[in-house]
């Protein structure tokens, strides 16, 4: 039994698995609300998207000093751009932490590979703390852990698709190569079924964002969420029993009858 299941990134404790994007709520109302029902250890905010200058005009006044925010840099193309957005973000938020973010076209939103670890390894060097979203690609992955990032974020599913975990075998895979660095399952998931299988598979967090901003009941599915992760993380700890392809009685039949 584990007594204590903290998460670290980069030394510093994260009090729950679960981690929260900020868009595409019906209003900052229900945002809030739904944060507070699910308690996340990380709330994510794209940079580009935010008034840094006038935060009282963005919901982020709302959030300051009371939820650890992690600024990404989701909208960047290049890595230019992305570096570019970090450094803005560690200036205005006083942090040097950030979730990185290098896409390839806009229709798919999928990392684009190049880009991506050239502005790990820049971010890297400029002393940042790096979370990077990443394709579910092993080598990739195991690239970005290879140039220090703190974290490393492989996509379940494209973002915002909420088609859930469509390669449990692959992001298995990433789990066992990449054995003590911190992964977080990041983009597609769609339901507390998702969040759960990704803790199973003894991923350190899930990042959901449409899937609770949404849903028909958004301060609901975070709740459901929150629970779903939580029991994820316990089954994993637990230790499933072995698939096997035959019948197994679940009652022993020593001592019965003849």
């Amino acid at each position: 039994m584990v007594e204590t299941d903290t998460l670290y990134i980069a030394g510093e404790p994260i009090r729950s698995r679960l981690w929260m994007g900020t868009a595409r709520y019906p209003s900052p109302q229900v945002l809030l609300e739904a944060l507070e029902r699910a308690q996340p250890g990380l709330v994510t905010v794209a940079i580009r998207r935010l008034n840094l200058s006038a935060p009282q005009e963005t919901f982020l006044e709302l959030l300051l000093g009371k939820y650890r925010l992690l600024p990404n840099t989701a909208g960047c193309y290049t890595a230019e751009e992305a570096i570019f957005v970090a450094e803005l973000a560690q200036e205005a938020l006083q942090t040097n932490w950030i979730k990185l973010e290098v896409i390839g076209d806009e229709h798919t939103l999928w990392p684009e590979a190049e880009e991506l670890l050239k502005a790990a390894r820049i971010l890297k060097q400029r002393g940042f703390v790096v979370l990077a979203y990443a394709p579910d690609d092993p080598i990739v992955c195991q690239r970005l852990a290879d140039i220090g990032c703190a974290a490393v974020m492989p996509l379940a599913a494209p973002i915002g698709s909420g088609q859930g975990i469509r390669d449990p075998e692959r992001l298995l895979l990433i789990r066992q190569k990449l054995a003590g660095v911190p992964l977080v399952i990041d983009a597609g998931i769609g339901s507390p079924a998702d969040a759960l299988l990704a803790m199973e598979l003894g991923y350190d967090a899930v990042l959901v964002n449409t899937a609770i901003a949404e849903a028909q009941h958004p301060v609901l599915m975070a709740e459901a969420m929150r629970l779903a992760v939580e029991a994820g993380r316990k089954a994993y700890h637990a230790g499933r029993i072995p698939r096997v392809s035959y019948a197994r009685p679940s009652s022993p039949l020593e001592g019965l009858p003849l």
